[in-house]
């Protein structure tokens, strides 16, 4: 799962360690292309908290589901935070329409976009158990949340364990 920005098409700062770079720069040329042949056909930038399904060409998966999180500019508003509870629920209906098994999220919005992470995690595994409570016979039986470095990971583990 990519947290893209609104183009689809990867990010634009050369060399910048974000998860939508290393997507693009380790996928290839080929998801750039299809992503810009996605954004191309539906003729406007893609809405927050929506999802698109890519193949993921080199990366070790089938595909790439990509979803725009809230770019905070002040204090997280209640409809930024419907926002990002959109992110995963879309992704996770997306990947159940596409039969897929397994998801690996990263952590949406809480780099460059300054969700904070805490109530970012909070979101996310509320919602992700909440969807697999009431989706029990979708073809999606394991969700990973990848983080970013250890202070996610106490985070995570504190919303888990």
């Amino acid at each position: 799962m990519n947290a893209a920005n609104s183009q689809l098409l990867g990010c634009f700062a050369p060399l910048h360690a974000c998860i939508d770079n290393c997507i693009h720069t380790f996928a290839g040329i080929q998801l750039r292309l299809a992503c810009n042949e996605l954004m191309k056909k539906q003729g406007h930038e893609e809405g927050t908290g929506l999802c698109k399904i890519t193949p993921a060409f080199n990366l070790p998966s089938r595909y790439v589901l990509h979803t725009v999180g809230p770019i905070i500019t002040t204090v997280v508003s209640a409809r930024e935070k419907i926002q990002l509870a959109s992110c995963y629920k879309n992704c996770l209906e997306t990947a159940a329409e596409n039969q897929l098994e397994s998801l690996a999220f990263c952590c949406i919005s809480t780099g460059v976009f300054r969700f904070p992470a805490e109530l970012a995690a909070q979101i996310a595994v509320e919602t992700v158990e909440k969807w697999l409570t009431e989706n029990p016979d979708s073809s999606v039986k394991k969700v990973v949340f990848n983080v970013f470095g250890d202070k996610d990971l106490e985070i995570y583990q504190g919303l888990l364990l």
